[in-house]
């Protein structure tokens, strides 16, 4: 009978220490899910503005355009004009190229305000930067 008084609460307490894991956890594969989500919105996102830019007589208007219209209906935020570097004339193996790049304000949903609870002078919780950028051959 000693025994089972010891052992009273046992379980209660495992699952106040492992719960915390397993959520920061699941939390975590979630977070980077998306940021992988987002990267690839961004990179296609670069590959079709660079596609519109080899085309003569494109304007770099309609090239953001196009980049801010595929960043929308992939469910991110619209672009700032200065976030899409559009170049024209990059040397490229004896030709020339146009080369479009995205900068995108990326903040993490849940773990940027935990980490910002934890540690609020952090610039750890900062949002960061992603970038993504395509070179194409000018036609």
């Amino acid at each position: 009978m000693k025994r089972i008084r010891e052992e009273k609460g046992t379980a209660l307490l495992e699952a106040a220490v492992t719960m915390p894991i397993i959520l920061l956890i699941s939390v975590g594969i979630f977070e980077f899910g998306r940021a992988y989500q987002t990267q690839q919105v961004l990179v296609n996102a670069s590959r079709e503005g660079a596609r519109l830019a080899v085309i003569e007589g494109s304007s770099d208007t309609a090239v953001y355009n196009r980049v801010n219209d595929y960043v929308k209906a992939g469910g991110l935020k619209a672009l700032d004009p200065g976030d899409v570097d559009i170049k024209r004339s990059v040397a490229f193996a004896g030709t020339t190229a146009s080369s479009v790049e995205i900068n995108y304000k990326f903040e993490f949903m849940v773990l940027n305000p935990v980490i910002r609870l934890i540690s609020p002078s952090s610039t750890t919780g900062a949002p960061g930067i992603m970038k993504a950028s395509t070179l194409m051959r000018n036609e």
